[in-house]
């Protein structure tokens, strides 16, 4: 019950001594008493009100993100003013503030579910407590840029490429020639978009800001129960505990490309010469192919046998799911909760491949974080992850499975010459280190990206963007060149100020894992040193469903952690990982 308290009332404690009785005046009960029971009927009234409505939005989202037809967006955006309208009530905004600030000054404290979900509906509300004229245009803003994000294709030669074929390039073709194109051709995107991305940017600004915010990204980061001053402080310490082993990684990419490409020297390395568009992802290290070693491989079936062997089966979720490539259709991964109810579904685009099997293992293990693994006796608004790093940080936990040989092994996917599985053992330890450092240099792009763009959106984005870029991805920026490049990373107008809690969920991920490594090997020994594969361990689907999934939204994610792992979200698992 300790851990199950949120901070501010576990310091309460500490400072009440247990065996003092105190006795309240009967105004106080009798407002605590009212305070509870307004709370609790104006959740129910908005659970009544806003489920259906939230149902039938993730439906309509789905059919427009499979099919890409006109008429799907259109319901979709019908359906999402709807939601807003309702939200942006000033009525119902001044009655959840009313509940909150009773709460908050001592009027109900006995009662953390319904604390916790008038938390909930507060933020919620008051992002919505704008204009409605406002609130429309965001949605129809963002409607357009789906449908072009969805629906793009880069022209190479007189061709259509999908994102699988450009990275195919990327990762395979001589032509230099060729891989600028399609590394130009990926970028169109930008400048298709970035008109709209101003104008969004412009809008989501006016909006903090009459709510009381310098600006978008500090509603949002509020919204989501972070501060900036912790997260900066925190991307940091990451930036000065990858800066050199990430200088010495990339020097060996930077090698291994000028040898492959026949490139003079290092200083003629450009983007469109690494095998990512944007260099999130490391390049192949090692000598072993991970690509051919799943090239062969059913990557669904394979999902399906290690979660069932953890004790989280996926076969209802992979019956519901849109696997494979088709016109139309997004060319990304996610997944949805559609009802809070089990009702689960993922969008891939699978090409048997090692970058396809991490993200299947990745978004199956946002799956298994949903409300088929939590009690349908939680909360309707508690139904549901705790944070997004929380969500993340397991889904990346699964990903990482696929670059380790004990997964590999497990499976029964290892090579049985002893040459071979050395190769594959060390190109495993590098593709880890190699995603982790590479990663995490991104995600220092994106956070002070987004937060400059919000702060000062009429500076030069696209000087900045490359600015950022060389300071921390070490990449040089093509010549002359003076495009919204920026523009083409979905989450920068689709997600905004999310995509730092990837490496958030990356160091929730490592502190999880070494938890595991303690607590879910037989006879209550450590597993010995090295990447775990987790796989036929039942007790590691057991732990995250009674550590993590069971408890849902009940928690901020801080909270979350130390009841997890019994510490608060540190980077130092994270460092060991790459070590």
């Amino acid at each position: 019950r300790y851990l199950m308290l949120s901070r501010a009332h576990r310091a309460l404690i500490r400072g009440i001594s247990f065996t003092t009785r105190v006795n309240l005046p009967s105004t106080i009960v009798h407002n605590r008493l009212m305070s509870t029971s307004a709370a609790r009927r104006f959740i129910e009234g908005h659970v009544n009100d806003v489920r259906p409505l939230e149902v039938s939005a993730s439906k309509a989202w789905w059919d427009a993100s499979v099919t890409g037809s006109d008429e799907s967006f259109a319901q979709k955006t019908a359906i999402q003013n709807q939601l807003d309208a309702y939200l942006s009530q000033p009525a119902k905004y001044e009655e959840i503030t009313a509940i909150r600030e009773a709460i908050k000054k001592g009027a109900s404290t006995d009662d953390d579910i319904t604390k916790r979900q008038i938390d909930l509906l507060h933020s919620a509300f008051l992002e919505k407590h704008v204009p409605p004229a406002q609130l429309q245009r965001m949605v129809d803003l963002s409607n357009q840029v789906e449908k072009i994000f969805n629906t793009f294709r880069a022209h190479v030669d007189g061709k259509e490429l999908t994102q699988n074929e450009v990275n195919k390039i990327l990762k395979e073709s001589k032509d230099l020639d060729l891989r600028r194109k399609a590394w130009e051709g990926s970028k169109a995107v930008g400048g298709a978009i970035s008109p709209l991305v101003s104008e969004l940017v412009e809008i989501r600004n006016n909006v903090a800001k009459e709510l009381g915010f310098a600006h978008f990204h500090d509603m949002m980061l509020f919204l989501n129960e972070q501060t900036y001053d912790n997260l900066i402080k925190t991307f940091d310490d990451l930036d000065t505990m990858t800066r050199q082993p990430f200088e010495e990684l990339k020097a060996r990419i930077d090698a291994g490309i000028v040898s492959s490409l026949g490139l003079a020297s290092a200083k003629d390395i450009r983007p469109w010469h690494y095998q990512d568009v944007f260099f999130q992802e490391s390049p192949k290290l090692g000598n072993y192919d991970l690509d051919k070693l799943f090239a062969s491989q059913d990557l669904i079936q394979l999902c399906s046998d290690f979660y069932k062997g953890i004790n989280l089966p996926i076969d209802d979720v992979i019956a519901r799911s849109s696997l494979l490539e088709q016109k139309g259709k997004s060319p990304h991964a996610f997944c949805i909760d559609v009802d809070r109810e089990g009702d689960v579904r993922v969008l891939c685009n699978i090409v048997p491949n090692a970058y396809w099997m991490d993200t299947c293992l990745h978004e199956l293990g946002h799956s298994v974080y949903s409300s088929k693994n939590m009690s349908q006796e939680l909360p309707y608004l508690l139904r549901r992850e705790s944070h997004i790093l929380s969500t993340e940080g397991i889904a990346m936990l699964f990903g990482r499975l696929s670059k380790t040989v004990a997964w590999i092994d497990g499976m029964g996917l290892a090579p049985s010459d002893s040459a071979e599985r050395a190769s594959l053992k060390e190109t495993c330890e590098l593709a880890l280190k190699g995603h982790l450092l590479v990663f995490s240099r991104w995600c220092q792009v994106m956070l002070r990206f987004e937060r400059a763009m919000y702060a000062q959106p009429d500076q030069d984005l696209n000087k900045l963007w490359w600015d950022l870029v060389e300071k921390y991805q070490g990449l040089t920026r093509p010549e002359g060149r003076n495009e919204p490049d920026y523009a083409s990373k979905i989450h920068i107008v689709l997600a905004p100020v999310y995509y730092h809690n990837y490496l958030m969920g990356e160091m929730f991920a490592s502190q999880l894992l070494a938890t595991i490594r303690r607590e879910c090997y037989p006879g209550g020994k450590p597993a010995p040193p090295g990447p775990l594969g987790l796989v036929s361990n039942p007790h590691v689907g057991t732990f995250l469903k009674e550590k993590v999934f069971a408890v849902g939204n009940r928690f901020a994610y801080d909270d979350l952690t130390k009841f997890a792992t019994g510490e608060y979200l540190t980077p130092k698992y994270f460092a060991d990982d790459f070590k």
